[in-house]
């Protein structure tokens, strides 16, 4: 996984980088589709990129395994010409994209998981920077309406949305850490099999991070979200869970040289294991039946996908 984390950073460290130019390791394979748009923002443009990747048995081809989600959540991969270089919030995009080309490298060599994969992300070198306590964030040039609608798709059964998580005083670990899943407005328990998975890929005991009851509404509403993570689920039906890539220390997410290669490689494994097991019905995001007592017993919380009510 290191080395295609390595290749993916030194592809986009590049301030003329493109979304075109990003895909081009993907382009001309059959059974790989991948598609960039430009889209005009009110601080600039960035390039939404797609990239599908065909399942031994998925659903593009008539089968029945279910299709995974990764997207790669950030403002931009880099602040230009304010600052040089990569930026901490660059991380959503490089594991996402570093993700897309292993299962790349995988189908070609045969290794095709069962479902489809949809990785999506986007690529902005020269996006604008934006005050954040503890420490500053980066902004982005379009909204986040915009991010969910060319990020996010209905044929998504399941999404894992990777974001540095590095700009706060609430997570206090280098590496990467799980949320729980979050599921049209609930705040659902965490997933053994996704526990499971992140301490077979990491050797070590499963890392996890709390998220509130703010973090899973729309920004917009004035309230404080930890960041864009779990922006995905006001968006969607599917489960979602939160991939952060962590730090001990509260790092800006506009700050430079703080993309740790070691700490994103060991997310892109545990992603592959995921999109595995995924999409051979051998892993659950949440428990469909407790899911159905929840809303049973106290209704739908679907208003938390919305801005809500002045």
């Amino acid at each position: 996984m290191l080395k295609q984390v390595m290749e993916i950073i030194d592809l986009l460290d590049d301030p003329k980088i493109t979304g075109e130019k990003a895909l081009q390791a993907f382009q001309g394979i059959e059974g790989i589709t991948a598609t960039s748009t430009t889209l005009q923002g009110a601080e600039g443009s960035t390039d939404f990129v797609k990239i599908f990747i065909e399942g031994s048995d998925g659903k593009s081809t008539g089968g029945t395994a279910p299709t995974l989600g990764i997207i790669g959540r950030l403002g931009g991969i880099a602040a230009h010409p304010s600052r040089i270089g990569l930026v901490s919030d660059a991380d959503g995009a490089i594991g996402a994209l570093a993700s897309a080309l292993k299962l790349t490298d995988m189908y070609q060599k045969g290794n095709q998981v069962a479902g489809d994969i949809i990785v999506t992300t986007h690529i902005c070198p020269d996006a604008p920077t934006q005050p954040h306590e503890p420490v500053d964030f980066m902004g982005s040039p379009v909204e986040m309406s915009d991010m969910n609608e060319y990020e996010i798709l209905p044929e998504m059964d399941a999404i894992i949305s990777i974001d540095a998580t590095k700009g706060n005083n609430v997570i206090n670990h280098r590496g990467f850490a799980i949320s729980p899943t979050v599921k049209e407005g609930y705040i659902l328990r965490i997933s053994d099999d996704l526990l499971r998975l992140m301490s077979m890929t990491t050797g070590q005991a499963p890392v996890t991070f709390p998220i509130t009851m703010q973090d899973i509404t729309p920004y917009g509403n004035d309230v404080y979200h930890i960041n864009s993570i779990l922006q995905p689920a006001i968006a969607t039906n599917a489960p979602v869970v939160g991939l952060a890539l962590t730090a001990e220390s509260a790092v800006p997410g506009c700050g430079t040289g703080a993309n740790h290669e070691i700490d994103i490689a060991g997310a892109v494994r545990f992603v592959l294991e995921v999109a595995k097991e995924f999409t051979q019905g051998k892993c659950y995001f949440y428990d469909e039946t407790e899911f159905a007592r929840l809303e049973k017993l106290y209704g739908k919380m679907t208003i938390l996908q919305t801005l809500g009510q002045e």
